[in-house]
């Protein structure tokens, strides 16, 4: 069974094109043309992945985002005509795990579809092999997050920066380093991605963000766990 994919854009052209595209990859590809009709859809099917417009009717594609993420980690790339860093670093605020700025090319959308999907979906057949660390609780199968009796729902991308960061405990990560390894070296954006991350994380994991726990800052060098 190909994997299940929602594109959510007003721009039925667009819509049009990218579901033809991913249609030939042996995807399913369900569509959504405003925020509403996203959140609906998202609700009553499970998805692989989707790919959201920043600008929606009804509800914008950040606060699509949002809600999603209260009761979701499936990957999410945002699609958006506007090319300011802002919107983008907005986007990954509110949850998503990449973002394409429109007009595109079909093939970059495809290659980041599945790259996303090798990252989220590699280690499905794997046994269960679960890293602790004093009250939390990795496991690496699938891709579960507790700490204490509480599980965190955690991005895709909050989900490979922690996962690299316990498995490493004490190594200092440059911000340079955890983009190429998190995002991957053909990655377009720049180590701000890797501070709003981190900053996400610390607010789902740490009892007090500002003073963390887990995820360390090794000032003026990056980020190392340790708890």
């Amino acid at each position: 069974m190909g994997k299940r994919v929602l594109v959510v854009d007003d721009e039925k052209l667009i819509v049009k094109g990218i579901r033809f595209s991913l249609e030939q990859e042996e995807m399913q590809v369900d569509v959504a043309y405003d925020g509403e009709e996203a959140l609906q859809k998202v609700k009553d099917q499970d998805y692989d992945i989707i790919l959201l417009d920043l600008m929606l009717p009804k509800i914008s594609g950040l606060e699509v985002c949002q809600q999603i993420r209260e009761f979701s980690d499936v990957p999410i790339i945002m699609l958006t005509a506007k090319g300011e860093d802002m919107d983008k670093i907005m986007g990954l605020e509110y949850g998503a795990d990449d973002y394409i700025t429109k007009p595109f090319n079909i093939l970059e959308v495809k290659a980041r579809i599945k790259a996303i999907i090798r990252r989220t979906g590699g280690k499905e057949k794997e046994k269960d092999q679960v890293l602790e660390s004093g009250l939390l609780k990795i496991n690496q199968s699938n891709r579960r997050v507790i700490i204490g009796e509480k599980e965190i729902n955690l991005t895709a991308k909050e989900y490979d920066l922690l996962e690299l960061l316990v498995v490493n405990q004490n190594h200092v990560y440059s911000r340079e380093q955890l983009l190429k390894l998190v995002w991957g070296s053909d990655y377009p954006g720049d180590v701000r991605t890797v501070d709003v991350h981190v900053r996400r994380l610390r607010e789902k994991i740490e009892k007090n963000p500002s003073e963390p726990q887990y995820v360390h800052t090794k000032w003026g060098i990056g980020y190392f766990f340790k708890n």
